[in-house]
Formats: C-alpha cells, sequence, structure tokens
C-alpha cells in the first residue's frame, strides 16, 4: 500500500511541475513578451511599405554592388515569392582546419578583391551563430569606394550615413560598435534609390 501511495504522489507531483514549466510558464513569458516587447518578441521584424524585409536580429545576403554586402553566412535562405525572408538557420561548425572552410575562405577572399575591398576578418568568416546581422565600421568602411561608384554618390555622403547608423556596445560595454548591414541598405535606399 505505502509503494501504491508514493507512486501515486510522484506521478503528481510531476503533473503539477510539468504544468507550471511546461505550460504555465511560457504562457507567463508569451504574455510579458506581447504586452511589454511585442517588436521583439515578434522577430524584431523591418519592414518598408507594409512589407517584411527581413529581421534586425538575423543577417542577409547582398551581393550587388549597389548595397553593403554582410558577412558570409551558412544559412540556408529561402527563395521565391512566398519565401521568409530570413530563411533557415544554423552554424557550419567547420573547424579552422578544415579544407572546406579554407577553400571558401579563399574564395570569398579573391570575390572581395575583385570588387576591390580589401577583406576583413568579418567579410572572411562567419559569426560563432552564422546568424550576425553586424558588420565592423572598418568592414563597412572598405566597401565605400564600391558603393559610392555604383551609386554615384560621394564617399563622404557614405561615411556619413554609416556614421549615422552605427550600434554600439550591448549594455554599454559588451561587444564591439558594428553596423547593421539590412539597417545600413535601407537607409542607403531611402538616400539615393537603387
Amino acid at each position: 500500500m505505502a509503494f501504491a501511495q508514493d507512486a501515486s504522489k510522484a506521478v503528481r507531483f510531476t503533473l503539477v511541475w510539468w504544468v507550471l514549466s511546461a505550460v504555465l510558464y511560457p504562457l507567463l513569458i508569451w504574455a510579458v513578451g506581447q504586452l511589454f516587447f511585442p517588436y521583439q518578441a515578434n522577430g524584431s521584424l523591418i519592414e518598408v511599405n507594409g512589407q517584411v524585409v527581413g529581421s534586425e536580429l538575423i543577417g542577409q545576403p547582398f551581393t550587388s554592388d549597389e548595397y553593403f554586402w554582410s558577412r558570409p553566412s551558412t544559412t540556408e535562405y529561402s527563395v521565391g515569392e512566398d519565401a521568409a525572408p530570413t530563411g533557415v538557420s544554423g552554424a557550419s561548425n567547420l573547424a579552422p582546419s578544415n579544407p572546406d572552410l579554407i577553400t571558401r575562405v579563399e574564395e570569398t577572399a579573391e570575390t572581395l578583391r575583385q570588387a576591390g575591398i580589401e577583406p576583413t576578418y568579418d567579410l572572411l568568416y562567419t559569426s560563432g551563430s552564422s546568424l550576425d546581422p553586424h558588420i565592423t565600421l572598418e568592414a563597412a568602411q572598405a566597401q565605400i569606394e564600391r558603393v559610392a561608384a555604383a551609386r554615384n554618390l560621394s564617399p563622404e555622403q557614405l561615411q556619413e550615413l554609416i556614421d549615422t547608423s552605427i550600434d554600439g556596445r550591448s549594455l554599454g560595454i559588451l561587444g564591439e560598435p558594428g553596423v547593421n548591414v539590412l539597417k545600413l541598405n535601407l537607409a542607403l535606399d531611402a538616400f539615393s534609390p537603387a
């Protein structure tokens, strides 16, 4: 009889904790997010003319000379009219000695040099998550000449645009200042339509 009571108590205890931790807690967190932080809780999506163009939290590829290029990403971006703009995420987990990584970095460096861009580390390598939407100020400045020529703008105008697009350190102390490439390119389009 004691075993049956203990087993019953254990099952009830497990069910109560399951309801608390797997149902009520997630609902509470979701409700707080939707009530106090709806923009962030829903993906920090950026809209232009009522159309979602991406998330300020996930990097996107840009290949046109009229835009600043992002750092490489191993994400598989969705394509097509009905595709989500942010794609599927995931890191490559390639070791620094992996031949595939070495080949990709060499090819990327050559592509950058052919475009007149001195390769910087963040234009050559993915971030740890492979999702980082930011590049360093150095990487943005390395692309000024190419974008200025493609858009018939002066390098000074682009430098000013970069300076106004800098995201500072998180909490004022974490990380380095950088530029969100999607937001910079949207500001560039608003400044000078492609």
